[in-house]
C-alpha cells in the first residue's frame, strides 16, 4: 500500500503551468475590432478553479472584453496582498482567509462565488480521511488525535472543529499540525497523522490507496457552504466599476458553463496541473453556483468568533458585494 500511495501521491502534485495571453506585441481584439482590457488573476492550481481556466478557454471574458491573465499562487496568503497592492485586479481564496482579511481592515470585495460543497456526506470535494484499518470510526473519535490540515487557522480546521462539535466530541482535544495537501497521503500511511483533512485530488489519492472518509466536514458546517470565492480590492472597484461589471458576468457565465460540463472541467483540469489521468477520472468536483450562499457564509463567520479566529462579528456587508 505505501508505494502504490507514495507514487499516486506523487502523480498528482499540482505543479501549474501559466495561462497568459498571446505572444503578440499588439493588444488582443474583440470580434468587435475595440481592443480588450488586460487583466491579471491570482488563482490557485486546483480543482476549484476550473471555472476561469474554461472561461478563458471558451473566450467568454472575451466576449466581455477582457483579456485575463492567470497567474498561479500556492495560496490565498499570497493572493490577497497581491490584490491589496494592485498587483492582481482578481483574486481567489476561501472564504475564511476573506473573512480575516477583512476584519483586518484589508479593503477587499467578492464578486462572485468560487466553489460550493456537493452537499453529500461522503461525496464532497473536502472531507477528513483516515488510513485503512484505524480505530477512528467518525469525527467524534478525533479527540485525542492528530489531524493534518494545509493551513492553521483557516477554514480547515474551522470546519473540522465543527464536524467533532456536531458528533458529540470535544473539537478542544485535537492536535492540529500543518502539512501541505500533496504530504497527506503519505503522513497518514506512515502514521505521522491520525487523520488528514483534504480536498480533491488528494481525496481520491488516498481512496484509491485504501484510506477510508469518515465526514465530509464542508457538509456538516452547511449543505450549501460557499468555500471560496473571487475577488477584488474596494479601490478597483471603485477606479471602474463598468469593468468590473463585465468581469463579474464573466465569471458568472464561467462558473455556469463549469456547473453544466463537467467534462470540460475535467479535460481543462489537465491543462493547468499534472493530476494523473486515472485521478481526474473519479475526482469529487465541486459545484459551482454564481451567487454566494450569504447563510452558509454567515454559519463560518459564527464558527471562527466562536473558535477565536476574529475578535467581533463579521461585517459581511461590507465583503459580499
Amino acid at each position: 500500500m505505501r508505494h502504490r500511495l507514495l507514487a499516486l501521491a506523487a502523480g498528482t502534485a499540482l505543479l501549474a503551468t501559466t495561462a497568459c495571453g498571446g505572444g503578440s506585441q499588439d493588444p488582443p481584439s474583440s470580434e468587435g475590432g475595440d481592443e480588450l482590457t488586460q487583466l491579471t488573476a491570482g488563482v490557485i492550481p486546483i480543482v476549484d478553479v476550473a471555472p476561469v481556466y474554461l472561461g478563458v478557454q471558451e473566450g467568454i471574458f472575451e466576449e466581455h472584453g477582457i483579456d485575463l491573465a492567470l497567474e498561479t499562487s500556492a495560496g490565498g496568503a499570497a493572493i490577497v496582498p497581491g490584490v491589496v497592492s494592485g498587483e492582481f485586479d482578481l483574486g481567489f481564496s476561501n472564504v475564511v482567509s476573506l473573512i480575516v482579511a477583512r476584519e483586518q481592515g484589508l479593503p477587499l470585495a467578492t464578486l462572485t462565488n468560487g466553489a460550493t460543497s456537493t452537499g453529500e456526506q461522503g461525496a464532497d470535494f473536502g472531507g477528513v480521511f483516515v488510513a485503512e484499518g484505524s480505530d477512528i470510526e467518525s469525527a467524534a473519535d478525533l479527540e485525542g488525535t492528530t489531524v493534518a490540515i494545509n493551513t492553521l487557522s483557516n477554514i480547515g480546521d474551522t470546519t473540522v472543529r465543527n464536524s467533532v462539535r456536531v458528533a458529540g466530541g470535544d473539537p478542544a482535544d485535537i492536535d492540529f499540525i500543518e502539512l501541505p495537501f500533496p504530504d497527506m497521503p503519505a503522513a497518514l500511511e506512515t502514521g505521522q497523522v491520525d487523520a488528514v483533512w483534504a480536498v480533491e485530488p488528494f481525496g481520491t489519492v488516498i481512496r484509491q490507496a485504501g484510506g477510508q472518509q469518515i465526514t465530509s466536514n464542508f457538509v456538516d458546517t452547511d449543505p450549501d457552504l460557499s468555500v471560496a470565492a473571487y475577488f477584488t480590492s474596494e479601490q478597483r472597484l471603485a477606479e471602474d466599476p463598468e469593468l468590473f461589471d463585465s468581469l463579474t458576468a464573466a465569471l458568472q457565465e464561467s462558473l455556469t458553463y463549469a456547473e453544466d460540463n463537467p467534462d470540460a472541467v475535467r479535460e481543462v483540469l489537465t491543462t493547468y496541473t499534472e493530476i494523473d489521468q486515472s485521478v481526474v477520472d473519479e475526482l469529487v468536483l465541486p459545484r459551482f453556483p454564481a451567487e454566494i450562499d450569504r447563510d452558509s457564509v454567515q454559519a463560518l463567520a459564527d464558527l471562527m468568533l466562536e473558535d477565536g479566529l476574529i475578535d467581533a462579528e463579521a461585517d459581511l456587508d461590507t465583503l459580499i458585494r
